[in-house]
């Protein structure tokens, strides 16, 4: 295994807070990123932030070989209540950002190749700006697999479904636990088992893909 960076890592709860541990267990070397947190605290809402992070980062502590997008910025609206610059903020941190931080990542690798998974939501009515902005996400990865697959890289998106992070009230966790074919709501174990494979060399001949990983949650009848 080699280096990892996984942005979006400061809440302790979170999905990537929950990735982070698997990895290290893998044998990788991983590095945090979060807004105000993290081993590299950085605004990813900026232009230039995304950059200089892979750059900070590759040149303290060497090429990396694995990217794990897990930074949102998520403010529920609608088409009517929707501000432009509340949209303009989503897409620059949830697809501007990640462009960015894939082209960094793709221009430090070596002949090893790397491995790219992003984390994305299909959560958009009433949340407008943020599902669109995870839409623009899956587009720019799925295509980072067919530019960068040359270079070695492979490059997933990762549907996690619900995941309980802390934003779920007894009543919605109840309700959906009714639904899901498993009987309960998803980890962030669940999704950094699924994201420790695709990382892997075992996994990285799925490429392009996106992934619903949520147990049989969108499965429909």
């Amino acid at each position: 295994m080699s280096l990892v960076l996984v942005t979006g890592a400061a809440r302790s709860n979170s999905i990537a807070a929950g990735v982070v541990p698997r990895l290290i267990a893998d044998g990788w070397s991983v590095v945090a990123s979060d807004l105000d947190g993290g081993d590299y605290p950085c605004d990813l809402a900026t232009t230039d932030g995304p950059v200089e992070l892979i750059e900070r980062v590759s040149a303290e502590h060497g090429p990396l070989g694995g990217l794990v997008l897990s930074h949102a910025h998520d403010v529920e609206s609608g088409i009517l209540d929707t501000t432009a610059s509340s949209f303009d903020a989503h897409m620059a941190v949830n697809a501007r950002a990640t462009l960015l931080l894939i082209a960094a990542f793709a221009r430090q690798i070596d002949e090893s190749g790397g491995a790219i998974v992003a984390f994305t939501s299909d959560h958009t009515t009433g949340n407008l700006p943020y599902g669109a902005s995870k839409g623009a996400l899956d587009r720019i990865v799925i295509s980072a697999a067919r530019e960068l697959g040359p270079m070695g890289i492979s490059a997933n998106v990762v549907n996690p479904g619900p995941i309980d992070t802390g934003w779920m009230d007894a009543e919605l966790r109840d309700g959906m636990v009714s639904h899901h074919p498993l009987g309960r709501i998803g980890t962030p174990a669940d999704i950094a088992a699924v994201t420790s494979f695709l990382l892997s060399q075992e996994g990285r001949w799925v490429s392009g893909q996106l992934l619903n990983t949520d147990g049989g949650f969108s499965a429909k009848y």
